[in-house]
């Protein structure tokens, strides 16, 4: 083999990468594939282009394994059978050793789940939900700054966890002796007091912790983007939705086309809009084929219980008003949501921080409110926030009923004096929006577990790796 001569009048190259595969052609002569986690390339090293004397030469064919990292100056060179390489002129120089053999296959599903960076190296699909987050993340930062957004940080630690019901986890600082702080269940009051300060158009994309079970959709720590925007109305939040998610979907489509991320699935479901809604009350009724009671009666969870017995639906633990109908959801409004979908006007006990108005339909008293269901999940929630202080502690107040029956909720048994603090100073009619990012990334990765879309798998792995040491 004898490179090009063209290719010699310009500077030699450098290159580094991982040891694909070692072959040799007798004692003179080393193939090696290398990659830089983009691309392949074959290294050429033979002992009559090399520099150094013969011995280095001799080493590195005994030594150079699978895993490997190291760097190849050559130049560059086609061999007879046409492929691009690099000829080598000095004997390739280790970077790094894997002093692990890499195996061929990794099929032990605890094995790929406790040792993620040997999965990687195996199994290079497992990468593809992280680039699929990346894609999904730079593309809502685009979208928002595109519309005047600006985006925060709020603090992931706080005494008490408002802005969702969720059971926090708790821990201290040791420069507060004695006192219990909280992990951020959502950033959504925080955003809201920077609306109030005069930042208008706000977006967060960060972590948020729910100490709650695990499943193939739940896991404690999770991403979330939240978004407010001051005199956004419901409809707003609705379209705006839309045009995100038909964005992402135009953005994995070109990068599919162009191969950008290799093994990209086809996007499941069309995201182009409008896409249907439903009203919450009256789709219900229409599925279970009966009428609810006055769900503002002081009786209304009492009147709701005889619906589950004649229906044959499990009744929920510490059963709730908003358990209750919540369960309902589950059982006759989600199934519905297979193509996106709108959920519209939930009973206003379903949402105690949203504007509450009274439906024309069923005068029963709703929430100015949305949530999108793609194949039965749940993926954005949106409403028009309550910004009345009166109001604010009136439906904080009957959360606190509830919470004392169910047990759920950051456990302070009390009011958020402080947010309510907040809004006497005047937060303007404000939309908001949250969206679960993990959700969105099983979405377009194809993935049906959250715990594949995170880079070390959900909570129970992540134990598990930190206590397993070596692999």
């Amino acid at each position: 083999m004898i490179a090009d001569e063209t290719l010699r009048e310009a500077p030699p190259v450098t290159v580094a990468g991982r040891v694909q595969s070692v072959r040799t052609a007798g004692s003179k002569l080393v193939f090696m594939d290398i990659s830089d986690g983009t691309a392949n390339l074959q290294t050429v090293s033979k002992i009559s282009e090399l520099q150094e004397e013969s011995d280095k030469f001799k080493g590195f064919t005994k030594t150079a394994r699978k895993g490997d990292w190291y760097s190849v100056t050559g130049w560059p060179h086609k061999t007879s059978r046409g492929e691009l390489s690099i000829l080598a002129t000095k004997v390739p120089q280790l970077l790094s050793p894997s002093l692990h053999q890499i195996p061929e296959t990794l099929e032990d599903l605890a094995t790929r789940a406790h040792s993620r960076h040997v999965d990687m190296l195996v199994n290079p699909q497992t990468l593809l939900p992280l680039l699929v987050r990346h894609n999904i993340e730079r593309e809502f930062r685009n979208f928002f700054d595109d519309q005047g957004f600006v985006q925060v940080s709020t603090p992931l630690l706080t005494a008490g966890a408002g802005g969702a019901v969720a059971r926090p986890f708790e821990t201290m600082a040791t420069e507060l002796e004695g006192q219990k702080l909280n992990l951020r269940i959502a950033p959504e009051l925080w955003l809201k007091r920077l609306v109030i300060g005069g930042m208008h158009k706000v977006y967060e994309i960060g972590p948020a912790f729910r100490n709650e079970g695990v499943d193939a959709t739940h896991n404690p720590e999770f991403s979330i983007c939240e978004f407010y925007d001051a005199f956004a109305t419901l409809e707003d939040l609705i379209q705006r939705t839309e045009a995100l998610l038909f964005r992402l979907e135009t953005t994995f489509d070109s990068l599919r086309r162009e191969d950008k991320i290799r093994g990209l699935p086809e996007s499941p479901l069309s995201m182009s809009g409008p896409y249907p809604r439903l009203q919450f009350i009256p789709t219900l009724e229409r599925e279970m084929g009966c009428s609810l009671p006055n769900l503002s009666s002081n009786d209304a969870t009492e009147q709701l219980l005889p619906i589950f017995h004649d229906k044959q639906i499990t009744v929920p633990a510490s059963p709730t008003l908003p358990r209750l109908l919540d369960a309902l959801a589950g059982e006759y409004l989600e199934p519905l949501c297979q193509n996106p979908t709108f959920i519209t006007n939930h009973p206003a006990a379903l949402s105690p921080l949203s504007k509450h108005f009274t439906c024309a339909t069923t005068s029963q008293t709703v929430a100015a409110r949305a949530e999108l269901f793609i194949q039965g999940r749940e993926y954005a929630n949106m409403y028009e926030e309550e910004n009345s202080p009166i109001a604010q502690r009136r439906n904080f107040e009957t959360q606190l009923r509830y919470r004392a029956i169910d047990g759920e909720g950051d456990g302070r048994g009390e009011v958020d004096e402080s947010y309510l603090e907040a809004l006497e100073w005047g937060l303007p009619p404000t939309g908001g929006w949250g969206c679960g990012m993990d959700r969105l990334v099983m979405l377009f990765s194809g993935r049906e577990r959250i715990g594949d879309v995170l880079a070390f798998g959900g909570l129970r792995n992540v134990v598990a790796a930190g206590k397993r040491g070596r692999v």
